[in-house]
């Protein structure tokens, strides 16, 4: 088996790609159907609508994944990384991290002077509708990228060459999104990285699932775009004028600091792992 999956898994990864798109492209037009959004005028989904959206994509990725490991792979699906148990860990640290990264982002805008509040908003139903579209968003595209691209790219090649192959794919994935940049793209790539790099010691998802829910929550909650998309916010505010401090229209993905956050998780995560790999060597 590991000799078949060293010649497979970047070919695998390959023969992903077409049953992906179709699958879950017919998911998405029956969502569309659903939540009645027209397919001849660019919208601005409601919370709800892009709720259903991505419940579609949700339902769709698992079905694609489901098939490609029940008759391709010939493994269990849980084998993707989706073990729940000894993992509340975490899935607390990664909400925590996500909170933290987004609190720092946002007050040290307003200390700048880069971002003035006008207003909050509670709104208990888009609340909880947006926890459901993060939620589906996360799960969909790390067991897409993480558990079947990163795990397959790691049977062929070196682990962390699988990294950043699969953190480009994740960048690219999200380059058709608007209001990218140059600053934005590295923000994906090196939230690829931030996202990949614990599945390489633990084979586990649920960190890096707990860590983009929260990310991308929280960046909302918080008044940014998420990836260049607007959703419900808790706090309003304005912009004083778009730069590389604030992120702009694409949010605070592409900001500088952003960057500067992501590259310090990352050498703390790899400092992390690398100790606990130690240790157990050791032991």
């Amino acid at each position: 088996m590991e000799r078949d999956d060293k010649k497979m898994g970047w070919i695998r990864v390959l023969l992903l790609i077409f049953p992906y798109v179709i699958i879950v492209g017919i998911f998405q037009i029956i969502g569309y159907i659903i939540g009645g959004i027209s397919f001849e005028e660019e919208l601005q989904l409601t919370t709800t609508q892009s709720f259903i959206i991505t419940i579609a994509t949700l339902l769709g990725t698992l079905t694609v994944l489901y098939l490609f490991m029940r008759f391709v792979e010939k493994r269990k699906f849980k084998e993707l990384g989706l073990k729940i148990k000894d993992r509340g860990f975490d899935l607390l640290a990664g909400v925590i991290i996500g909170l933290i990264v987004m609190a720092t982002g946002f007050f040290l805008l307003i200390v700048l002077n880069e971002i003035n509040v006008q207003n909050f908003n509670l709104d208990l139903e888009e609340v909880l509708l947006s926890i459901g579209v993060f939620m589906a968003v996360s799960i969909s595209e790390e067991l897409l990228c993480r558990g079947y691209i990163q795990r397959n790219l790691m049977y062929s090649f070196n682990n962390y060459i699988a990294l950043i192959v699969s953190s480009l794919l994740f960048a690219l994935a999200h380059s058709f999104n608007p209001n990218l940049s140059w600053i934005a793209l590295a923000g994906l790539f090196g939230a690829g990285i931030l996202l990949g790099l614990s599945y390489i010691y633990t084979k586990n998802l649920w960190f890096p699932i707990s860590l983009h829910f929260s990310w991308n929550l929280f960046q909302a909650y918080f008044g940014f775009n998420v990836s260049g998309q607007e959703f419900y916010s808790i706090v309003e505010f304005n912009i004083a004028e778009e730069n590389i401090l604030n992120g702009g229209k694409f949010g605070f993905e592409a900001s500088i600091f952003s960057l500067i956050l992501q590259i310090a998780l990352i050498l703390l995560i790899f400092r992390y792992y690398q100790k606990r790999k130690n240790l157990t060597e050791n032991s």
